[in-house]
């Protein structure tokens, strides 16, 4: 596929972390808050809303090391399943959250982002592998050379 807007794996993963940050820090902040709104009510103890603000918070923060850890990788084949199953991730979070609150505006035009950076660095990562395919690497062609000098 030919596409004008080449979008290396690295910039989706980056885009991807970035996004998780920024719910990240609205979870944490939301957390917090909550927190000091049931202590002060309540004393101490951790209500419901409290622990699954935070909890969300961590998923994210897991992510983002997840996207960071994901940048190391080399392997094409291996980035391109990795870069399907957050396209996936992040289409259905944006599918879900249209559904069931429309009213989340930012939540959904940040997810929707995500995912169209990382469908269109999929596509550009297929055209990286085809080029890869029709490619020697230099060993080969060294191979080959010794290969042609002995006839």
């Amino acid at each position: 596929m030919n596409i004008k807007i080449k979008v290396l794996p690295k910039y989706a993963y980056f885009v991807s972390s970035g996004i998780a940050s920024v719910f990240f820090c609205f979870f944490a902040y939301k957390a917090f808050v909550a927190y000091l709104i049931h202590k002060e009510l309540y004393g101490d103890g951790m209500d419901v809303l409290v622990s699954l603000r935070a909890a969300l918070a961590g998923i994210m923060l897991l992510l983002i090391i997840l996207f960071f850890q994901f940048i190391k990788i080399k392997d094409l084949q291996s980035q391109r399943t990795i870069l399907r199953s957050i396209f996936i991730g992040w289409s259905s979070l944006f599918i879900i959250l249209i559904i069931l609150n429309a009213n989340l505006i930012y939540f959904i035009s940040l997810s929707g982002i995500a995912a169209f950076i990382n469908l269109i660095s999929l596509f550009c990562l297929v055209d990286l592998i085809k080029e890869e395919r029709n490619s020697l690497t230099d060993k080969e062609i060294y191979l080959l050379q010794k290969l042609a000098n002995k006839k």
